[in-house]
């Protein structure tokens, strides 16, 4: 069986017998139908792995690296010299050493090619005139590959001078390269997409397809991908978890496998049209080697911890406080402009940002006439976004679970639940997010919910009305009835009411099975020296 790789290198796949996903045919067209293009997708996507094909291809051709693919018997390129730049070696906190840094990288390029002492000066958009000036010379082509372009701007969201430092380079770089005919090829890729800097420019000859509909599955994985590539994996895990051999592991059995991974991985769309979807290639990749290592099945939250916590959004909310009712909402609504047309990290919207890095998605077309909407795109992204959000919420983190790290909810008392939400609310950041009345009362509570793990549903529907906070677990479902005040003398009545609705509603009730059911109506005071559920009832069952 073939292992998987985690590597950034096609070569590797060959020398190590890695299992390569073949994009090949996707980068074939690219190659054939542009000459300049940029794609953004967020962390652990994929990037740089597509950049380092592109390169392999037009550099060393496709023997020996692509035997098997797609591509082998079709690439007719000639070989061509190939510029990499991978913007996170250079500085992102001062702009002298990034453009010093910047500019050795296309003298030593130079010096590959035989061109000794021709690329001199420091300033970036110099030193590539003086490399196109010498290729010109000798009618001669490059090929042009920039990895993370964004790099240093969204390192400086907090620091707007030197955040303009950095992008007025960037764009007198990307200006002596447009309509440059010793460009054979070039493609650029970044977390981001922002207006400001001129690769997206009027005049700017570089085709932007973050959003294409042809290459939309380009960078992740598909359902049939994984099947076709990854089927070992697959009926190995089945076969630990049922306790049966892989050759009686049937086509439904692999279905059903798939399904709980795309519910945990999948959701990604970068389309236009919004048809087609993708996994994390990450996220899929760690939990197939799991079951591999492990010997079983465990569907792990991977995108938060290595490659779900940009810097990017972390110094975003360092200056910003994020709109945590919207982002609680399964639709989104953006204005087209704002989402195809981003200016700047310095005052771009927030949800367009989310979506950029990944803890958002499309989950519309993208219609000039219409909004587009953003959402969640499955349930590893859910539980990273609101543990991403509680960072900037709690000023400590509290442990849902007991002294026998069994969940309170789960397992303990009315008294025990409460005592662990006051714990939650007295850790609040009041000065950044006030709590003033109940939806934001049930939102942060919601955030500390998902943040870890808890199946929350928040206003939950039956026939008579809607509750604030269902958490499920197998054999227990926790209700919870909210009620703000900031007066004492209201208490009591608030908690009357609350007791009232879930005796009236019967919230909780809904397809509860054999489980238990733990409803409690709960009042909180919102002034400033209590600012914690000072009433409670457990509603006991007739």
């Amino acid at each position: 069986m073939k292992l998987i790789a985690q590597s950034e290198n096609i070569e590797d796949f060959l020398d190590s017998d890695f299992i390569y996903v073949d994009k090949t045919e996707y980068i074939y067209n690219l190659t054939k139908n542009f000459k300049r293009v940029f794609f953004s997708r967020p962390r652990r996507f994929g990037k740089s792995l597509t950049l380092n094909t592109i390169g392999t291809l037009f550099e060393k051709g496709v023997d020996p690296y692509f035997k098997g693919t797609w591509i082998y018997d079709k690439w007719d390129q000639d070989k061509y010299p190939v510029l990499h730049l991978s913007f996170l070696e250079y500085s992102k906190t001062d702009i002298d050493e990034f453009k010093e840094m910047f500019s050795l990288s296309i003298s030593d390029f130079a010096k590959t090619l035989g061109y000794d002492d021709v690329v001199t000066s420091r300033n970036p958009n110099r030193a590539v005139i003086e490399l196109f000036n010498v290729l010109n010379k000798d009618d001669r082509q490059i090929v042009i590959l920039i990895d993370e372009y964004d790099c240093q701007l969204t390192a400086n969201i907090n620091n707007p001078p030197l955040y303009d430092e950095f992008r007025n380079c960037l764009r007198d770089f990307y200006a002596v390269l447009k309509g440059k005919k010793q460009i054979k090829f070039m493609a650029v890729t970044g977390v981001t997409r922002l207006k400001d800097v001129s690769i997206f420019s009027v005049g700017s000859d570089i085709q932007d397809l973050s959003y294409e509909n042809d290459y939309s599955t380009m960078i992740g994985f598909t359902r049939a991908e994984i099947k076709k590539f990854y089927i070992d994996y697959l009926k190995q895990g089945i076969s630990y978890e049922k306790e049966k051999s892989t050759d009686a592991v049937s086509d439904d059995e692999i279905d059903e496998l798939l399904d709980r991974i795309a519910t945990n991985y999948d959701g990604f769309s970068f389309d236009e049209f919004y048809k087609n979807k993708v996994f994390s290639t990450y996220s899929v990749n760690i939990f197939l080697q799991s079951i591999y290592r492990k010997k079983c099945m465990d569907f792990g939250d991977y995108w938060y911890s290595v490659g779900g916590l940009p810097s990017i959004l972390m110094k975003y909310m360092e200056s910003h406080n994020l709109n945590i009712e919207s982002l609680l909402s399964s639709e989104i609504a953006i204005p087209y402009n704002d989402f195809v047309n981003p200016t700047s990290l310095i005052d771009i919207n927030e949800n367009v940002l989310m979506c950029q890095t990944g803890y958002l998605t499309l989950k519309s077309v993208i219609d000039r006439n219409d909004d587009v909407i953003l959402g969640i795109a499955n349930r590893e992204v859910r539980t990273a976004l609101f543990s991403l959000i509680g960072l900037r919420l709690f000023k400590k983190n509290v442990s849902p679970y007991d002294s026998d790290r069994k969940y309170i909810l789960e397992l303990g008392t009315a008294d025990d639940i409460i005592k662990l939400f006051n714990e939650v609310l007295a850790a609040l950041s009041y000065d950044k997010y006030p709590v003033n009345d109940e939806p934001v009362l049930r939102a942060l509570l919601q955030v500390y919910l998902l943040g870890k793990e808890h199946d929350v549903r928040v206003e939950q529907h039956n026939s008579k009305g809607r509750s604030d906070i269902i958490v499920n677990f197998p054999e227990r479902r926790v209700v919870l009835e909210l009620k703000y005040t900031d007066k004492t003398s209201e208490e009591q009545k608030k908690l009357e009411e609350a007791e009232h609705q879930i005796i009236e509603k019967g919230y909780g009730l809904e397809n509860l099975g054999d489980r238990e059911l733990i409803q409690i109506a709960c009042v909180f005071n919102g002034e400033k020296s209590k600012r914690q559920i000072t009433m409670y009832k457990n509603i006991e069952k007739a």
